[in-house]
């Protein structure tokens, strides 16, 4: 069977699995199948439903239009609902019967995005969560205003807009509920210019929990509570938190007393592991469940709290490059178990009736949908998990029949104090024995996320183009130790001082290098490249300030002048909970962190490529590195991408995710392999 390398081109390939939901009998699983299609430069959703049952129909589009997500059963599984996106801006709530012929009913339309959704339990209404713009500052749907007939804006608060959402703050997310039959308009049930996130009904469907910051100074404290809103006339939310810490995720108990959650104790302070807790909603009284672990339990990227399973709670844990499944009783007489193990990433998942559905994946495999029985009783005996998974897609096969992928090698650089940092190495795809190739050096972004067992495209677009490939888990990373975390943070915090980023990272990420260098004598050690985004991005262009070892670099969407990006960012206050202290009162320390300020040392060739809507980092972060390598007499090229905000990489225009793709492959080509 021949196999040939992947290409940028193949994007369209990348077919992604997502949002699993477990019908109420167990019988059957909903999920969304995303594809890249560069023909129509959008990706085409469809919500697909499969039997759990052997010999039963496989997995097959439910719905076919391509534009619909978030599918959600009532609760007698009659019914799936799920939201369609409509191109002029408008979105519909829809029902559609699991079985027989019915046609879809449209409960309500909604301009804008829909967030999230959810049954009551009663199966009477469903509720939403939607931005709900000021038609006076906008205008109406269908008729909205020009930029130049708007009037201006009136900003009172920090975190205003966001990045991939735009404005915010005359916007704002809010709860609604509707009825299922479609007979009335929907209800707001929350009010206010305050974000919410996280709905959840109440076993009795009398009222919902959510995760919200509405205190007067939720903009400088970044503190998150959970609140309580009934769904009657005159919704008035409780607040049932402290108004200290970061809460999200609000997940009912199956008799309505308690809430488990996801919580940051000190959202001032990056990093810190998110827990699971549990509140009891009687006593007020919470319970940490985690702390044991020393484990991040809000891995990056997953939309799911804690699940209950009788009474114990189902989570995902950040784990050495992994993210797997764990379970802890509800009363903390346990520590935490885990029930999904292994080199793989869990990326998303739901239980019911004894059936866990998962989606899961690996370096070499696309995410599939799996299915795992775990049996749901009520006492506090650990539940027990069926003897073996079972696959229910099989997406990765007409991909891996036609894509020849490398398989990453894991091994430990020692660091300079000592420290043992975990790494990867992979080899470029069809080279053969004794020839040495040119490595590149990835640095993913964050800091405080992982690198992980999972397929990333662009390490297989870089070995199928002739590039060896490293990449680690520095120090600052998740999925290690609260320690490992928060080393990266300034000298000058008063907990847990660091070396701030560029210090012992820096190091690690340069111990990866040699290790690998003196591991593999496939690395040509004299034509290395380096690129990241994000955080990458900037250890991207600190490295190129710092050393010469690297032949060419491209610093991606990065962070290259602290303190004017403590000005601009969406998430105003991000760099301060590392750095301990204000931009305003103490620039220099922000500046003597910042790649900007080594400008006239580096000298490596430079490839700066940005989007221009980023709003997490702005695109001035790449102008003023561009700008001041250019007047010290520099050769840097800049690629800027219209229309793309800091997601371009993971969920730009799927022509503009090739592009990118290929505009880096090139590059390094030039400098790392045509020289």
């Amino acid at each position: 069977m021949f196999q040939r390398p992947m290409k940028p081109s193949d994007v369209g390939l990348l077919r992604e699995v997502g949002d699993p939901r477990v019908s109420p009998d167990g019988s059957a699983v909903a999920f969304t199948v995303s594809d890249p299609d560069l023909e129509l430069n959008r990706y085409v959703r469809r919500i697909w439903v499969t039997s759990t049952s052997p010999g039963e129909d496989g997995p097959l589009p439910f719905t076919g239009e391509g534009y619909e997500f978030l599918p959600r059963w009532s609760p007698d599984g009659r019914l799936l609902a799920f939201v369609v996106d409509r191109d002029n801006g408008w979105s519909e709530i829809c029902t559609l019967a699991f079985r027989g012929n019915g046609e879809r009913l449209v409960v309500c339309r909604w301009f804008g995005r829909v967030s999230d959704l959810a049954w009551s339990p009663d199966g009477t209404r469903i509720a939403f969560i939607g931005r709900e713009a000021d038609v006076g500052h906008y205008g109406e749907p269908g008729n909205l205003f020009k930029d130049k007939d708007m009037a201006p804006r009136r900003i009172t608060r920090l975190r205003y807009r966001y990045n991939g959402s735009g404005w915010t703050f005359d916007r704002p997310s809010k709860i609604f509920v509707v009825d299922v039959d479609g007979s009335a308009r929907p209800r707001s049930v929350t009010s206010g210019p305050f974000q919410v996130e996280g709905l959840s009904w109440s076993p009795n469907s009398s009222s919902i929990a959510f995760a919200s910051g509405r205190h007067d100074t939720w903009d400088l404290d970044l503190a998150v509570d959970l609140w309580l809103v009934p769904t009657d006339d005159e919704p008035i939310p409780e607040r049932l938190t402290e108004g200290k810490s970061a809460y999200s995720h609000p997940s009912w108990s199956p008799d309505g007393s308690r809430l488990a959650y996801l919580s940051n104790a000190t959202p001032l302070e990056s990093s810190r592991h998110r827990q699971v807790g549990l509140l009891d909603l009687a006593t007020y009284e919470q319970l940490e469940l985690t702390g044991s672990l020393d484990r991040n339990c809000a891995p990056h990227g997953s939309v799911r709290g804690p699940i209950w399973v009788g009474e114990f709670l189902l989570f995902g844990v950040e784990d050495h490059g992994n993210i797997n499944l764990y379970q802890v009783p509800s009363d903390s007489s346990a520590v935490p178990q885990i029930v999904i193990d292994g080199p793989c990433w869990v990326s998303e998942w739901d239980f019911a009736q004894g059936l866990l559905a998962y989606v899961v994946s690996s370096p070499n495999s696309l995410p599939e949908l799996a299915t795992l029985a775990i049996s749901s009783i009520d006492t506090l005996t650990p539940p027990s998990r069926g003897d073996q998974a079972t696959l229910l897609t099989s997406f990765t096969r007409p991909l891996a029949k036609q894509i020849k992928m490398a398989t990453p090698e894991r091994f430990v650089a020692h660091s300079q104090d000592g420290a043992a940092v975990e790494c990867w190495a992979m080899r470029p795809v069809g080279v053969a024995d004794g020839v040495r190739s040119p490595a590149l050096l990835n640095v993913h972004g964050g800091p405080f996320t992982q690198y992980g067992n999972h397929l990333f495209d662009e390490f297989q677009f870089q070995t199928s183009a002739g590039f060896g490939v490293l990449y680690c888990n520095p120090r600052g990373s998740s999925g290690y130790s609260e320690a490992w975390g928060r080393a990266v943070r300034w000298p000058e915090c008063e907990q847990d001082p660091g070396s701030g980023w560029g210090g012992v990272d820096f190091n690690d990420v340069m111990a990866c290098v040699d290790e690998a260098c003196r591991s593999f004598d496939w690395i040509d050690s004299e034509r290395l490249g380096i690129l990241g985004g994000s955080y990458g991005g900037y250890m991207t262009s600190w490295a190129i300030a710092h050393t010469d070892r690297f032949k060419a670099a491209c610093s991606e969407r990065a962070c290259n002048n602290l303190l004017t990006m403590e000005h601009n960012m969406d998430i105003a206050g991000f760099i301060r909970s590392y750095v301990g202290r204000d931009h305003i009162e103490s620039p220099e320390i922000y500046l003597r962190q910042s790649p900007v300020t080594y400008v006239k040392a580096m000298t490596t060739p430079l490839l700066l490529i940005h989007s221009e809507d980023d709003l997490r980092c702005p695109i001035n972060q790449a102008e003023e590195l561009f700008v001041g390598l250019r007047l010290s007499g520099r050769g840097p090229e800049m690629i800027r991408f219209p229309g793309e905000n800091h997601d371009l990489s993971r969920s730009g225009a799927p022509r503009h995710r090739t592009m990118r793709a290929q505009i880096i492959i090139d590059w390094f080509t030039e400098h790392l392999i045509e020289t």
